[in-house]
């Protein structure tokens, strides 16, 4: 496979080096030249496949032929240890949970995968690779366990200061080894602008060899179609059409959907659940996509006011807004909204959501108003223990600490405070 880049202006180039580069030298996002649709015979038998085996069927075509078949299953079963329940609330809403990894947020798979193919391509390789990423909460934690300990690879964490949950900047600060964080003075759009203007940087890409792992990076991103074909497999036989509310900030998980969905997967539709960072929510209102910046909220993993991911969205629908907005329903919805979904969802249902997936089902319930038909699956992509603060003080009940949260509680933080990107440059020089 073969991947170009969406600014049209760059050499296409191999999954091998797409990923080693993270972005084309034309600042553009990495897209698949094709995408081979599944066989029919892959979702009729479903049930008799394991997951790793879903997701080897599903993810070879796009990393062959850098990495063997034979590696490429051990990647598989090595990222995916954990499970990926479904949890029905009532007959026309599910939550899809994705927080039982390492780091309990649905970045572990992308953060776990990336790591591994980067370990492989770099095996025989003695120049260090430096990995330059940005978070807005949870990516930063999973790419630090993911990336821990890996050969050849070093890892620099940008976050912005005082926006990230306490038990979130635990995870990101407190591992050592190869992993460094930079507390930034600002917001996850300031943090992001300095990764993408590292890459350009020809006095800094001369000397360091970097590459991103946010999910701009190919295999950060692509591995995040596992999620849809994995809830599919749990609810093909309920015979309902199954639309997906996929809490949107960077929007690399709603775009990895769409490409489940190329490859054949039925879901009948997407819902982008935003808070008030709502740049797409206005675009399919007005077909005016205006990146704005971004606002502080209680579901601070979305708190982005320029997605990067979106242009690889109109790119699946080739600039075709009617296609797109035809296949996607967009809903912003307020902390004080949010904090609401948070109490119902409790007292209904006697489940305990986290901020984020509180919003996926506010966008859910939207959706359903004029498709009762339908059964909406919002992603809980992270445990409600890592907004402590919030949720407790929404529910009033005390939540006990999973064993993972737990590991990171008293240790010692470790971060290089920036205020610019003069800053992260003498850091990376140095």
């Amino acid at each position: 496979m073969n991947y170009y880049s969406l600014n049209k202006k760059a050499p296409n180039t191999t999954f091998k080096d797409a990923v080693i580069k993270g972005l084309a030298p034309d600042k553009g996002l990495y897209f698949p030249e094709t995408i081979t649709p599944l066989p029919q015979s892959f979702f009729d038998n479903i049930d008799d496949l394991t997951y790793p085996e879903i997701a080897f069927e599903a993810i070879k075509q796009f990393v062959s032929p850098e990495i063997p078949e034979a590696i490429l299953k051990t990647i598989v079963e090595e990222t995916l240890s954990f499970d990926f329940p479904v949890v029905k609330l009532n007959d026309n809403i599910s939550t899809l949970e994705l927080f039982h990894g390492p780091t309990m947020a649905f970045k572990d798979v992308g953060a776990r995968f990336m790591a591994r193919c980067l370990g492989y391509f770099n095996k025989d390789n003695t120049n260090e690779v430096t990995v330059l990423v940005a978070t807005s909460g949870d990516t930063g934690g999973a790419v630090a366990n993911g990336f821990l300990g890996v050969k050849g690879v070093n890892v620099v964490i940008l976050y912005p200061s005082g926006k990230v949950s306490d038990i979130q900047e635990m995870q990101l600060t407190t591992l050592g080894q190869n992993i460094k964080a930079l507390e930034v003075d600002g917001v996850f759009d300031d943090c992001q602008d300095m990764v993408k203007r590292a890459f350009l940087d020809e006095e800094l890409t001369s000397k360091i060899q970097l590459t991103s792992a946010n999910s701009i990076n190919v295999a950060r991103w692509l591995p995040q179609l596992f999620y849809f074909m994995f809830a599919y497999k749990q609810l093909h036989k309920t015979h309902k059409e199954i639309v997906f509310s996929v809490p949107s900030g960077n929007f690399g998980n709603v775009c990895a959907g769409m490409m489940a969905q190329q490859l054949g997967l039925p879901i009948k539709h997407f819902i982008a659940s935003n808070n008030e960072n709502n740049v797409v929510t206005n675009y399919l209102q007005t077909e005016e996509y205006n990146p704005k910046p971004s606002v502080q909220t209680i579901s601070n993993a979305m708190d982005v006011g320029n997605p990067s991911n979106f242009i690889r969205i109109r790119e699946i629908y080739k600039n075709d807004f009617n296609a797109l907005k035809n296949n996607l329903s967009s809903f912003s919805f307020s902390d004080a909204e949010t904090k609401v979904a948070l109490k119902e969802i409790y007292d209904k249902y006697n489940y305990v959501a986290d901020p984020h997936g509180a919003v996926g089902y506010l966008g859910s319930k939207a959706y359903l108003e004029n498709n009762p038909k339908a059964h909406c699956v919002f992603l809980e992509t992270a445990h409600p223990t890592k907004f402590l603060d919030v949720v407790e003080a929404v529910i009033k009940e005390k939540q006990p600490l999973p064993e993972q949260i737990q590991s990171v509680m008293g240790k010692t933080k470790e971060a290089t405070k920036i205020s610019s990107y003069d800053g992260l440059k003498s850091f990376l020089l140095k």
